[in-house]
């Protein structure tokens, strides 16, 4: 892509506040864009082959939304961090195994999305960002949901398409989580946590696809109390 069409995609951000940059093959950031740093809200640059975020991401402090979908980043510069508006991050489809140690300051984050990366863990960063309200972290290799959990605030976790064998009790004492997705992992019945059933908020428990019967489910204990919550959500959108 030439200068010239970059250019006129930068004239574009300035009276919008929006870079959109998506399949254009780019290797790199564009650098030319910390010119829009105070002004951008939102940058879209998926579908690329960039494999590194300078640090100066740092800059764009009115950020509300990025999207860095399918390019192949290995790690997030801690730069990142320091975005105080950033309320939506996509970043599926990349190679990341973890998240900078202060993600957590992403105070602002709502919806977070990192399906289709090679974390082995859910981070326990996330527990750190209070108005979390969405986050898909389907299709990594994590093998198990660890104790940090129970102070996810998020309302819907999607785990799907993992190779989680395990998951910890604390799962039950998210205190804003209604949909819980656990489809296509490696769960024996044994290994899920009977209070999801009887003692917590979760209203959508999908668990498809594991190794065990769904039929098998419906027989555990506490299976009537989470099917009263599940009935009650969908009245409330029918």
């Amino acid at each position: 892509m030439g200068n010239s069409a970059l250019k006129a995609h930068l004239e574009t951000a300035q009276k919008t506040g929006v870079f959109q940059l998506t399949g254009k093959g780019l290797s790199e950031f564009p650098e030319d864009l910390q010119k829009l740093a105070s002004n951008l809200r939102t940058i879209d640059l998926s579908n690329n082959k960039i494999e590194i975020l300078p640090p100066l991401m740092g800059k764009f402090s009115v950020l509300k939304s990025l999207a860095l979908n399918n390019n192949k980043l290995t790690a997030l510069p801690e730069e990142l961090c320091k975005l105080k508006k950033l309320e939506t991050l996509h970043l599926n489809g990349n190679r990341l195994t973890q998240l900078p140690a202060t993600f957590g300051q992403l105070l602002a984050l709502k919806t977070l999305s990192l399906s289709g990366n090679q974390l082995r863990t859910v981070p326990t960063q996330l527990c750190s960002l209070r108005h979390l309200d969405v986050v898909d972290l389907s299709r990594n290799q994590i093998q198990s949901v660890p104790d940090t959990v129970g102070d996810l605030q998020a309302i819907e976790l999607n785990l799907n398409q993992n190779q989680i064998s395990q998951i910890s009790v604390q799962i039950s004492h998210c205190p804003r989580l209604k949909v819980l997705r656990l489809e296509e992992n490696c769960l024996d019945l044994s290994m899920l946590p009977q209070s999801i059933l009887s003692d917590s908020q979760i209203s959508l428990l999908a668990v498809e696809g594991n190794l065990f019967e769904i039929k098998k489910l419906r027989e555990l204990e506490g299976y009537d109390k989470y099917m009263e919550r599940f009935t009650a959500t969908k009245k409330k959108f029918t």
